[in-house]
């Protein structure tokens, strides 16, 4: 059975884009949100939920006095996604 918390459209994007990320980088929250075309308010909430499947690892740090947030994918989450790709796989072949 397909993962139902990165199943959905916008959850199966973000894991996708920040897959395609070498371990141990990251990704700063407005850099996703351009790249995926998404609201702040609705790339916050699908990063919560997988935040809280301990999918994503949200990163927040000052430069200066202004705050930035980064995002990279969990030793938990890249296999996650890595075991959705190969039951997608499976499905289709």
């Amino acid at each position: 059975m397909l993962d139902p918390v990165i199943h959905a459209q916008a959850r199966l994007r973000i894991m996708a884009t920040l897959a395609a990320l070498a371990r141990g980088d990251e990704l700063s929250f407005p850099r996703l949100r351009s790249t995926l075309d998404m609201t702040a308010g609705n790339l916050s909430t699908h990063l919560s939920k997988l935040e809280g499947a301990g999918y994503v690892r949200v990163n927040k740090t000052f430069r200066g006095r202004t705050s930035a947030t980064y995002l990279s994918l969990t030793t938990q989450g890249r296999r996650a996604f890595e075991d959705y790709v190969v039951q997608l796989r499976a499905m289709l072949g």
